[in-house]
């Protein structure tokens, strides 16, 4: 029964051969050639991502930031495939721009990039680049950007959104905001090293120095030592140094002024309430002072033994 049923299903699926329409024949052919032509696509895009990794990380291995212009922004940041973030920042560093910021943001920036080169942590899905505006002024009007220094991120996949430009005028461009800004944004975190600086330890040295030969050579007179009026000096220098603004500027560290790059015109107050420049500071101190000293003044001359008439005219 088994050997006579053979034959007869062979003859079955000779027939369903025969029945099949013969237009599926070039359909399965298509098929099978976008099915290959998909896989060639997807290889050439990893060989094309693979290229770009190592270049980017022959870059890196030379200096920690590179420099960019229009061609290689958009071939290595705006053309995928992409699988890196590339931190940016968008400046004019070149002597007749006269951007005292940009040089400024730019030695902290450094310190950020080298804080992440020479890191244990270091790998090839963060990069830090810079378009200067001399070098990439296509790129600028891409972006339609009119002010100098910006620092984006453009992520691995899609467009850069609003939290992607770092909010310079509000927080500065203090190497710890730049890598905290990065860790809202990439999940990696970045250690900041700041190379050595003795300038604030030399001047201590300094101070110490100078007070102590002068308690040396008064030795025999230490008198003024109990001056209320030279206390009273020293106190109203801190008092004015603190509510002028100089621990933020110190913490944050804002630039000096804003010269805006269309008109050229100087802004040394800041227009948010949230944010300050270091000249904004000054003014307030010399201001606080003035204050006090027309406040000792008056009371000065409120407390005189001199004529009374002469007390009226300085009130007056």
């Amino acid at each position: 029964m088994g050997a006579r049923g053979a034959p007869s299903r062979r003859r079955q699926a000779g027939r369903r051969l025969r029945y099949l329409p013969t237009g599926s024949f070039p359909f399965l052919l298509l098929l099978l050639l976008l099915c290959i032509q998909l896989g060639g696509g997807q290889k050439k895009k990893e060989n094309l991502l693979a290229e770009k990794v190592e270049q980017l990380m022959e870059w890196s291995s030379r200096r920690s930031i590179f420099r960019m212009n229009g061609d290689k922004f958009r071939k290595f940041i705006k053309a995928p495939p992409r699988n890196y973030s590339m931190i940016v920042m968008f400046t004019a560093l070149q002597p007749q721009r006269q951007c005292s910021v940009c040089r400024q943001a730019n030695e902290e920036y450094q310190i950020l990039a080298n804080s992440w080169r020479y890191s244990s942590a270091f790998c090839n899905k963060l990069f830090f680049s810079m378009v200067d505006y001399d070098e990439g002024t296509d790129v600028f009007q891409q972006l339609n950007m009119n002010s100098a220094p910006t620092f984006m991120h453009f992520p691995p996949k899609g467009r850069p959104k609003r939290a992607d430009t770092f909010d310079l005028q509000r927080i500065g461009f203090a190497a710890e905001q730049l890598a905290k800004w990065i860790a809202d944004r990439t999940d990696v975190h970045i250690r900041v090293f700041r190379p050595p600086n003795y300038s604030g330890t030399i001047a201590l040295a300094l101070l110490v120095s100078l007070v102590g030969g002068l308690l040396y050579l008064r030795r025999n007179n230490l008198e003024f030592i109990y001056n209320k009026t030279g206390w009273a000096m020293v106190s109203l220098c801190i008092v004015f140094a603190m509510t002028s603004g100089q621990m933020w500027n110190h913490i944050r560290g804002p630039p000096y002024a804003h010269k805006n790059p269309h008109n050229g015109q100087v802004s040394y107050i800041h227009g948010s309430s949230q944010a300050q420049f270091v000249a904004e500071s000054h003014i307030i101190l010399v201001l606080n002072a003035a204050i006090t000293m027309g406040m000792v003044l008056l009371n000065e001359a409120a407390t005189s033994k001199g004529d009374v008439g002469k007390r009226r005219i300085h009130f007056h």
